[in-house]
C-alpha cells in the first residue's frame, strides 16, 4: 500500500468568525474520509475581522446590525442558519458553560493572534491547532472575554502551553510584527473575508465549504501535483 499524499493547508481566519470554525471542521471531516489517501498539515494565520474593536468589545447582535445593516429579524435568521450548518459540520454553537448563558460578545483578537502565531512558530502546527480549537470553544461555547489577557493565558495553560512563556509572547514586538506580516500576506492575496484556505501555497479555497467540496479539491490538488511532477521528471 502506497503512503498517503501530503499537503499543506494554510488557513487565514479569526476566532470571532463562526464560518471559520465551520470551514475548519468541514476540512477536518473531509480529511477523515481521506485517511490513508491524503494527509494535511494545517497552519492557521492571522486575520482580524475587527482590528479597530475597542477593548470593551461589542454585543454580537448590535455589532452585526451596525456592521452589516441587518434588522434584528435578519440577524436572528443568520444565527439560526449558522447554528444549523455548524451542527451538520459537527460543531455546536450552544452555550456549554454553567448557569445562564451570558450575552454573546465580539472582542478584539490581536492578542489571541499573537499566541497563535507564537504557537505555530515555536511549538508546531499540531499544538497551534489545539490552541485554535480551544479559542473557538472559549468564544462560541463558553463566551469568555477573548480580549482579556488573563483569560487568554488561562486558555493557553488549559491547552498545555507554558503560561509564563505565553505571557512573554503577549508583550513581544517581534510576535506582533509576525501577526501584521501574516495579515499583509492575506491582503496581498486579495483576501477580504475568512476563512480563506490555500493548499500547497497555490490553490485558494475561499469561504466555508462543505465536506465533499474540500475532499474533491484536495484530490484535485494532489492529482495536479502528481501531473506536474511527472512532467518535470
Amino acid at each position: 500500500m502506497s503512503a498517503p499524499d501530503k499537503v499543506i493547508v494554510d488557513i487565514w481566519s479569526d476566532v470571532m468568525c463562526p464560518w471559520c470554525i465551520i470551514g475548519t471542521r468541514q476540512l477536518e471531516n473531509a480529511l477523515e474520509t481521506l485517511e490513508g489517501e491524503i494527509e494535511a498539515e494545517i497552519r492557521f494565520h492571522p486575520f482580524e475581522l475587527n482590528p479597530d474593536m475597542p477593548p470593551e468589545g461589542e454585543e454580537s447582535a448590535a455589532h452585526i446590525r451596525r456592521k452589516y445593516g441587518s434588522s434584528p429579524e435578519q440577524a436572528a435568521e443568520g444565527r439560526s442558519r449558522i447554528r444549523t450548518i455548524g451542527e451538520s459540520a459537527g460543531y455546536s454553537f450552544d452555550y456549554a458553560g454553567e448557569g445562564e448563558a451570558p450575552p454573546a460578545w465580539m472582542w478584539n483578537t490581536r492578542a489571541a493572534h499573537r499566541l497563535l502565531v507564537w504557537a505555530l512558530r515555536d511549538l508546531g502546527p499540531q499544538v497551534q491547532s489545539r490552541l485554535k480549537h480551544a479559542m473557538f470553544d472559549a468564544h462560541f461555547q463558553y463566551r469568555r472575554n477573548m480580549a482579556d489577557r488573563e483569560v487568554l493565558l488561562d486558555i493557553a495553560e488549559e491547552t498545555g502551553l507554558d503560561r509564563n512563556a505565553a505571557e512573554a509572547v503577549l508583550d513581544d514586538p517581534e510576535i506582533d510584527r509576525l501577526v501584521m506580516a501574516g495579515q499583509r500576506q492575506a491582503w496581498d492575496m486579495n483576501v477580504s473575508g475568512v476563512p480563506a484556505m490555500v493548499i500547497n501555497g497555490k490553490f485558494m479555497v475561499p469561504g466555508a465549504q462543505d465536506q465533499q467540496t474540500y475532499a474533491n479539491v484536495l484530490r484535485k490538488v494532489v492529482q495536479k501535483e502528481r501531473e506536474r511532477a511527472a512532467a518535470e521528471g
